[in-house]
């Protein structure tokens, strides 16, 4: 009986890098290459060669603000997905109905996916100046939002943005909750530690490194949202991302050099965010061994 011929380990490999080319190509294709011509762009004045003209150019007043107001709104809607979306996460990892714990998380898995435009509008016709929840409260309760609430500011697109940063959270917690072993509760609770002592002094120097990557990716997020903001609030509200938009647009004058510059300040800030995510999140693995 002849002996099964194997492989070499050589083609073995060849074939498993072989199937992964496709998924290679394409993100060469779709994020590489975009890269490198926003950043190779950013650094050319108008075809004469490589200047940082475009970078100067950027620091007008205007466009600084925008980075200001862009880090601001980052900023809050993170924090609050974070101490929020924690919340909810605690909640659904606590709950004993293994049906209600998949609906939840499966709900937040869509809330997570539906942004852009379409969530825009379903805030205006629910929160709009004549939505559905607003006119309720007004004709039932006697209760105006307005002019105290505005779903066309900036309050409402921190809230408009938080409809996908909290389950977000939710979802990047949830792994390092469940990894919060019962014996150390247990122990801290034998040694005399408060529910409130253990969460301190023992659950949350465990979640920091987790806590503080979903953050990082959450602030990323915000950052780089588009269509929520510009169909929600249009030009109004000074955003890097509508700024850039209007550059190329041509809307008050056409600078595409300068958006350039603007991306590629956006790509670092963003980058950073991402390598920051990474290092605690394998900070935070450890605790899951």
């Amino acid at each position: 009986m002849s002996e099964r011929r194997h492989a070499p380990a050589w083609w073995h490999k060849l074939s498993v890098w072989g199937a992964l080319l496709p998924f290679f190509a394409f993100g060469v294709i779709m994020e590489v290459i975009p890269i490198i011509t926003i950043v190779a762009a950013s650094l050319t004045d108008r075809g004469h060669g490589l200047s940082l003209v475009n970078y100067q150019r950027s620091m007008a007043p205007l466009i600084l603000q925008s980075f200001a107001n862009s880090l601001r709104l980052s900023a809050v809607t993170a924090l609050l997905g974070v101490v929020l979306g924690t919340l909810v996460s605690l909640a659904i990892v606590s709950s004993r109905n293994k049906l209600l714990r998949e609906a939840a998380t499966a709900l937040a898995d869509v809330a997570t996916n539906f942004g852009g435009a379409p969530l825009a509008f379903a805030f205006i016709i629910t929160l709009g100046s004549t939505g559905v929840l607003t006119l309720t409260l007004k004709e039932f309760f006697g209760i105006s939002l307005y002019p105290a609430f505005r779903v066309y500011s900036v309050s409402g697109l921190v809230l408009a943005y938080l409809y996908f940063q909290m389950p977000l959270m939710a979802l990047l917690i949830q792994p390092s909750l469940l990894g919060l072993r019962a014996e150390w509760r247990e122990a801290a609770l034998n040694l005399g530690a408060s529910t409130f002592g253990y969460w301190r002094h023992v659950a949350l120097p465990i979640l920091t490194p987790a806590l503080l990557g979903g953050f990082l990716l959450l602030f990323a997020n915000s950052f780089g949202a588009y269509a929520t903001a510009w169909t929600l609030t249009g030009p109004d509200i000074n955003l890097v991302t509508i700024q850039i938009a209007a550059l190329i647009r041509g809307e008050v004058q056409l600078e595409p050099g300068i958006a350039d510059a603007m991306a590629t300040a956006s790509l670092g800030i963003m980058a950073l965010c991402v390598a920051g995510y990474q290092w605690a999140t394998s900070r935070s693995a450890r605790w899951r061994l």
